[in-house]
């Protein structure tokens, strides 16, 4: 069984770190940078930053804070938000990313996921998916940080994905994201029945014993930020934690 990846996930707008509840209502934690570093030297396995009104502007606007954060920090960072293209891709890839999530591009364009994979590696495409749930077993993929409905059914959309040429998913439960209730695991349990790849799952870490549960249900990394950011855990903590529960987690 491979590692448990812990991820800190860093939502920017401008400069700013940002936190909201539901993928709204944000607010100011502070610079991305010193929150990356600090998550680095705490142990972290990757970072996760997302450009979260990158739809305003059309392009992603990251590489300054990628190429100053990469200087500091010497993990895999994927970085998502307004990727539309092979050459967006090659930007942010360039700037220091190791991977690329895209998210409204993929469903404007599905072929993009192919052209992406194709050109860079399966292994550096991570296809976001914000799920929210429209009744029992059933949800919709949205588009534009949770802002915009697609139509799209989630279980439909991760197959396709992943056929596409996907290496990865980020899932991210739009109706946990931020309240601290726990993750979907129906949704997640679904999800990871469907494809093979590498399954990250974001939205809901309220404590540490949902990060046993999220990993039984199928996830094979999980993306905090709320709980981080707001230091009611820690990294080495929930590491511990993790380690005690049976989980296979790098060793630091």
């Amino acid at each position: 069984m491979s590692n448990i990846r812990l991820i800190p996930r860093l939502d920017i707008k401008g400069p700013n770190l940002v936190k909201g509840i539901h993928l709204e209502g944000l607010r100011v934690m502070g610079d991305p940078q010193e929150f990356a570093v600090g998550y680095y030297q705490d142990g972290a396995d990757e970072l996760l930053y997302m450009d979260i009104v990158a739809s305003l502007y059309g392009r992603n606007n990251l590489s300054d804070i990628v190429k100053k954060t990469v200087k500091n920090v010497f993990i895999p960072l994927t970085v998502g938000g307004g990727i539309r293209s092979v050459e967006d891709a090659r930007h942010i890839l360039r700037s220091g990313a190791d991977k690329v999530a895209i998210n409204t591009a993929a469903i404007n364009r599905p072929e993009l996921i192919t052209e992406i994979s194709n050109k860079f590696g399966a292994q550096c495409l991570v296809l976001s998916i914000e799920a929210k749930e429209q009744g029992a077993g059933k949800w919709e993929a949205y588009t534009d940080n949770g802002r915009e409905r697609t139509g799209q059914d989630v279980l439909e959309w991760v197959q396709k994905g992943v056929e596409l040429g996907a290496g990865e998913i980020l899932l991210t439960s739009i109706d946990r994201e931020g309240t601290r209730k726990g993750f979907d695991l129906d949704l997640v349990r679904q999800v990871s029945a469907l494809v093979p790849v590498p399954l990250i799952v974001s939205g809901g870490m309220g404590k540490q014993e949902d990060l046993l549960e999220v990993v039984e249900s199928g996830a094979d990394a999980v993306a905090m930020a709320d709980a981080l950011h707001y230091r009611r855990m820690k990294l080495p903590e929930v590491r511990d934690f993790a380690r005690q529960s049976g989980l296979h987690v790098r060793s630091i």
